[in-house]
């Protein structure tokens, strides 16, 4: 699939550890990021990944990257690359990854390793049975319509994850990043809060 294709092309899921062969049921279960979004606004991209096998991923790895051209082509997982020639950083964010990002649901620590793949995050074995729900929290700060794929891997080399039916465990996530302000009033507290009803990111 197109996903796929372009997330292995900027080096796929390895997590540069060598792993055993085999391959490995998984679901995504939950996957959100918010559809409208302002510049400078922070927000979360959401993702739980199920073991549905019987046996032990080695370790799950979670591929991210821009959809086109420009985003296959950058080495950042939530940027773009600019093609104007003679730049020495030509990579751009489109989103800012929160310092110790990504993280478990339900900590407070790192629960990403890094990678020999900057696009690739390492969040290590995982049980059959168990689902593990993991955070990356950012920041817009470049306007316009992105999609950002993702692709779950089991480790890389010969370990390799797919769905019940036999298909690559892939998703993408469409985001519109506005610098429109919101609509604000003063309430009868004194406080500046967004107009109830506007629909005006």
């Amino acid at each position: 699939m197109a996903v796929a294709a372009s997330l292995i092309a900027c080096g796929g899921s390895s997590s540069g550890a060598t792993e055993r062969s085999g391959t490995y049921a998984v679901a995504v279960t939950e996957a959100s990021l918010p559809r409208v979004q302002r510049l400078g606004q922070t927000s979360s991209l959401e993702l739980a990944i199920r073991n549905e096998g019987d046996e032990t991923v080695p370790a799950l790895t979670v591929t991210i990257g821009i959809e086109g051209e420009r985003g296959e082509s950058s080495a950042l997982p939530f940027g773009i690359r600019d093609p104007q020639p003679g730049l020495a950083s030509p990579d751009r964010p489109v989103w800012v990854l929160a310092q110790s990002y990504p993280r478990l649901a339900s900590s407070s620590r790192p629960g990403g390793a890094t990678t020999a793949n900057p696009k690739t995050f390492d969040f290590g074995p995982l049980e059959p049975g168990e689902t593990t729900a993991v955070v990356w929290k950012l920041s817009a700060v470049r306007a316009g319509r992105y999609t950002v794929a993702y692709l779950v891997g089991a480790g890389g080399g010969e370990a390799v994850a797919e769905t019940d039916g036999g298909e690559v465990p892939e998703g993408a996530l469409t985001a519109r990043i506005t610098a429109a302000l919101p609509e604000t009033e003063v309430n009868d507290r004194g406080e500046v809060v967004k107009i109830k009803g506007s629909r005006r990111p």
